[in-house]
Formats: C-alpha cells, sequence, structure tokens
C-alpha cells in the first residue's frame, strides 16, 4: 500500500489527468458495444437498444443463440429508420440470402450484419453521423418472414 501511495504522489497532475481521461475514454467506448442474441423461436433477447448521443461509432454484435442452420433459421440485424422499416424488410426480400436479405445500396439502410446461423456470431460497426436523438429508428431481422416479430428500437440518449 505504501509504494501505492508514493507512486501516485510523484506523478504529477498532467499525468494523473491523462490517466482519468484514458480511463474514462476507456469507459465510453464500451458504452458505444452493444451486444443482441437471436434464437430458433424468432426472437431477439432485446426490443430496446440505446447508445449515448455523444458515440461517434457504434459497434454491435449478433449472435445466434440456437442451433438451427443459417438456410433455415438465419439471422441478421437491421437497422433504419422507424417509419423506413416495412419497406426496406419487403425490398430485402428480393435480395436474396447471398445479399443478407438487403437490398444493394439502399441508402434506408443505416446499417445490417450478414446472416448468422446457429452458434454463429457476427459484428458491425456504423457511424451515427446523421442520426438524432429525436429520431424513431427500428432494428429487425430481414431474413424472410422473421421482420414481423424480431423488431426492436434503437436510440441515441441525449
Amino acid at each position: 500500500m505504501k509504494a501505492t501511495s508514493t507512486i501516485f504522489r510523484n506523478m504529477t497532475s498532467a499525468t494523473l489527468l491523462g490517466l482519468g481521461l484514458f480511463v474514462a475514454s476507456q469507459a465510453s467506448a464500451n458504452e458505444c458495444e452493444l451486444k443482441i442474441a437471436a434464437t430458433d423461436a424468432m426472437q431477439f433477447d432485446t426490443k430496446e437498444l440505446s447508445v449515448p448521443a455523444t458515440c461517434k461509432e457504434v459497434t454491435l454484435t449478433l449472435t445466434h443463440t440456437g442451433t438451427l442452420p443459417k438456410a433455415a433459421m438465419g439471422h441478421n440485424w437491421v437497422l433504419t429508420k422507424a417509419a423506413d422499416m416495412s419497406a426496406v424488410a419487403t425490398d430485402g426480400m428480393g435480395a436474396g440470402a447471398e445479399a443478407a436479405y438487403v437490398k444493394a445500396g439502399d441508402s434506408r439502410v443505416i446499417a445490417h450484419t450478414g446472416l448468422v446461423g446457429g452458434g454463429e456470431s457476427t459484428s458491425v460497426t456504423f457511424s451515427t453521423a446523421g442520426m438524432s436523438p429525436t429520431e424513431a429508428y427500428q432494428f429487425f431481422c430481414s431474413f424472410p418472414g422473421h421482420w414481423a416479430i424480431m423488431q426492436g428500437s434503437f436510440k441515441l440518449k441525449s
């Protein structure tokens, strides 16, 4: 204990401030990382996701906790404005599994993962530039027939 107090006593206030900023930046980086799980029963484990509006980028990891293969019960995670969800999901069905049921170049899609089957995980990192805490956003699985059940809200907390 005495050695530790001596170390801190000998540090300059600038060093301690820098250490504090490093720790604070690490904590806020974790606030910008989200995890969500999907099951063979066509369910996400949460209906709400949020990050602080101060996050410049968000990393989301999707894990399929079931056992069924991608072709039978694949899941992905797609983020859009709430008003665009239905149209994006409908257009995505025509894109096919190779495109993760997301229409190529669809400007309404803010972010999306690839498809995963049972026991698999995938991640996506996306920018929050252009997003607003006052806008309503929805996330969903665009695998055909899933989006009506597998959906939730995404919020930027101000």
